[in-house]
């Protein structure tokens, strides 16, 4: 059983067709073809089957996958074993939101320069989907990437994530807005129910928490505005045009209020997520951990920004 056919198997899990598989790897789709017909027939199982003009992974495909995704990260992890001490040096594609990229990332820049001065980061911003996407079509080595525990993203088993900070998050609304202190969430929002409501542009985990809260507290929200800066946020609710999450800790303009959610809590929780198979290769090892301990020596302070992830 070849490495690349059970790759070719693990593509099109991923991509859903020939075509795309065949421009990921850079061959011809029959050439994909061939190769899953030679693999199908070396498990003695239908790994694929017509689905319209495509084709889909059968049960026993999807399970090949599953076992495939383990296989080539152990295939990976082997190669790295080789030199599992070697110093770090190459380029580290980081892929993550902005906060971690500024409040985290960066600071470590400059002491990387002058200790690991073989070590280059490429940095591009993405929010949290996106930064999945570049990891799995292998243009990032690492994502930095958040979810909340009123919405928590889905774990894939072909990737491993290192939990970094969390980050309390709370409601804006105007500053006038009567809300009692002491208020539980469900109280908070039910005050709100006929306001419009204001979510992430790029993420929906946010108007996920959003949805789950109203319901709980029996109403639907009326959704409307988007924005990923959390200025603009702040921007539209000075103006009246409705209200939205806010990470605690951020300075707010004079004209609104930050109101705590304390029961049900909202939470961001941020991770930094690698392949498996890669976990030990040194720049990304280094960087993990490094993020990890500036993690822990900052456990307790948690400072604003104008960005969406915070």
């Amino acid at each position: 059983m070849e490495t690349r056919r059970l790759r070719l198997l693990v593509e099109l899990s991923r991509l859903g067709s020939m075509r795309a598989v065949a421009e990921a790897v850079g061959t011809t789709t029959s050439t994909v073809s061939q190769q899953l017909t030679v693999l199908a027939r070396e498990m003695g199982a239908a790994l694929i089957e017509p689905d319209g003009r495509r084709v889909r992974l059968t049960p026993a495909g999807r399970r090949l996958a599953e076992h495939a995704a383990v296989i080539l990260a152990a295939v990976e992890s082997a190669r790295l074993d080789l030199a599992p001490d070697s110093e770090p040096n190459g380029t580290l594609r980081v892929a993550g939101f902005a906060t971690a990229i500024r409040a985290h990332l960066l600071p470590l820049i400059t002491d990387l320069a002058g200790s690991h001065p073989g070590l280059h980061i490429l940095i591009r911003e993405h929010e949290p989907a996106e930064a999945l996407e570049r990891l799995a079509a292998d243009e990032a080595d690492l994502a930095l990437t958040y979810d909340y525990n009123l919405a928590p993203s889905d774990p894939d088993p072909a990737l491993h994530g290192t939990a970094l900070w969390t980050a309390s998050w709370g409601l804006g609304v105007p500053a006038h807005a009567d809300v009692p202190d002491g208020a539980d969430t469900l109280d908070v929002f039910a005050r709100f129910r006929t306001q419009d409501w204001i979510v992430n542009s790029r993420n929906t985990a946010d108007e996920t928490v959003i949805r789950t809260l109203a319901s709980m507290a029996g109403f639907t929200p009326r959704i409307t505005h988007q924005a990923d800066s959390l200025d603009l946020v702040q921007g539209m609710i000075t103006v009246g045009l409705g209200v939205g999450l806010l990470p605690i800790g951020i300075p707010t303009f004079p004209d609104v209020r930050l109101v705590p959610l304390t029961g049900p809590r909202v939470t961001l929780r941020a991770y930094a997520v690698a392949r498996h198979g890669r976990l030990a290769w040194p720049p990304l090892a280094l960087v993990t951990d490094l993020l990890v301990q500036r993690t822990a020596a900052t456990a307790d302070t948690e400072t604003g920004t104008a960005d969406r992830g915070d």
